[in-house]
């Protein structure tokens, strides 16, 4: 959900208007939307990049995930790692352009741990590789927008861990 809606939910379930600060926030908002349309278009042009240089040094650290038995071995579970760190990085855009960490709670942190256990994914393997990730995009960015971005990918990490 973006800001902006989620300023009119609120305001409607308590039968108010928009406060000054939300309003405020509103208007922070609206000026930083060319930035953040910027930002995404950045890291969508530049997925395979980011994936490549997250996947290096992931499978760097973890070497034992290649490895005969381990658990991106091969080609094909290999490249549904590599199919989740795509997933990662657009739930990063999509809380880039809302605004707001919600839609990737919705999304993506609710149960993300229960699912990686299940499916016997070690935890550490996945926080290592979203730092990997954020690390890797704020490469093909400018120092000014690691300010914007980097919250997103704490906010999965903190959610992994």
């Amino acid at each position: 959900m973006s800001l902006i809606s989620q300023i009119i939910i609120d305001s409607d379930n308590e039968l108010r208007y928009p406060t000054i600060g939300e309003l405020q926030a509103i208007q922070n908002y609206l000026k930083t939307g060319e930035n953040r349309i910027r930002i995404i278009s950045i890291i969508r042009n530049k997925e395979k990049e980011i994936i490549q240089k997250a996947s290096k040094s992931i499978f760097k650290q973890h070497p034992e995930y290649i490895a005969p038995g381990g658990n991106a071995e091969g080609a094909r579970r290999r490249s549904l790692c590599l199919r989740d760190y795509g997933w990662y990085l657009r739930l990063i855009t999509y809380g880039i352009v809302a605004g707001d960490k919600t839609s990737i709670e919705s999304i993506g942190v609710i149960g993300m741990r229960e699912m990686y256990n299940s499916l016997g994914v070690p935890i550490l393997g996945m926080v290592d590789g979203i730092q990997y990730l954020k690390q890797a995009s704020l490469e093909v960015l400018p120092e000014d927008d690691f300010s914007v971005v980097a919250p997103y990918f704490d906010f999965i990490i903190s959610g992994m861990s």
